[in-house]
């Protein structure tokens, strides 16, 4: 064999990556599609419960665009994010020492739905400085398997990542357990050192806008948010 032959055919190895991904931007696309069903499912629910009359608190659904979605209830909002891109492990992540990968590394390529808490007010006042909070992100691949990086109470082990599939029943499981953990997720007064001095301008900017962030917890990071991706 000369050495012509032995060389890596790029054009096939272009063709094979870029199907590759465009599979899993589809599972990924169809997967956010179910979740979109069940908020529209869950706010119906929502108001038969009361028999048509005005529900106590809110429990809306916005479609804000192609790759975004707004669940509003009491005074939370989550944002369910679908990334347009696709993307890979670091061989660091725990993800890539499962027999499952192992098995195919092709599997390690996924898409992304991140999971942001917001106040409510924040934006009805438009408190631009105020801050939100990654919940958790689904992973979905091309055999349509997930799982989540997330906070306790919606994150699962790596090794589900095997045997979980994305399906409607899937899907619910992930969005009501991400509001059960927000309503529990409750707003605590900031320190009294961060917010003792306050400028004139802010005064006067007026009291629902005043430039003093308000989160859930002030100074929080997801730090589970730290690993490294290969992003396409």
């Amino acid at each position: 064999m000369d050495q012509a032959e032995e060389k890596p055919d790029i054009f096939e190895s272009v063709r094979k990556k870029a199907l590759l991904k465009q599979d899993v931007y589809r599972k990924t696309l169809g997967s956010f599609g179910l979740f979109k069903t069940i908020m529209q499912e869950m706010v119906t629910e929502y108001h038969s419960k009361y028999n048509g009359n005005p529900a106590p608190v809110p429990f809306e659904f916005r479609d804000t665009g192609e790759f975004e979605l707004e669940l509003k209830f009491g005074g939370d909002v989550l944002f369910f994010v679908m990334h347009t891109n696709i993307f890979e492990f670091s061989r660091m992540h725990e993800v890539m020492k499962t027999a499952y990968i192992r098995d195919d590394t092709d599997r390690s390529y996924c898409g992304v739905i991140n999971v942001y808490n917001f106040l409510a007010d924040s934006f009805k006042y438009n408190r631009v400085n105020d801050i939100g909070y990654l919940i958790g992100r689904v992973f979905i691949n091309k055999d349509l398997h997930y799982f989540i990086e997330g906070k306790r109470e919606i994150g699962m082990l790596y090794n589900n990542f095997a045997t979980s599939m994305m399906t409607k029943e899937a899907a619910r499981g992930i969005i009501e357990s991400s509001v059960m953990y927000t309503i529990n997720f409750d707003l605590l007064t900031p320190p009294y050192e961060e917010v003792k001095q306050v400028s004139v301008y802010d005064m006067q900017t007026s009291i629902e806008n005043l430039k003093i962030p308000t989160g859930k917890r002030l100074g929080f990071r997801f730090q589970a948010d730290h690993e490294e991706f290969g992003a396409s």
